[in-house]
């Protein structure tokens, strides 16, 4: 279960700085493009995988502290 909130977080996050950069006009090429609302949806993925690889980090600690 903690390696599925490790992808999960990494791809969630990969996906959020994609939107933010659509979101401010960094990357071009979508109907997304410059449109602030999609920033604003990246930031909120961004959290949201932080707070998921924060979770992964803490099992794993957990995991190693235990088997010591």
């Amino acid at each position: 279960m903690t390696w599925v909130r490790l992808v999960v977080g990494v791809v969630l996050g990969l996906i959020g700085l994609v939107w933010i950069g659509q979101g401010l006009n960094l990357i071009k090429g979508s109907m997304m493009t410059g449109q602030l609302q999609w920033a604003v949806a990246g930031v909120v993925l961004i959290v949201i995988a932080a707070w998921l690889l924060r979770g992964f980090v803490r099992a794993r600690e957990r995991g190693r502290s235990s088997a010591i």
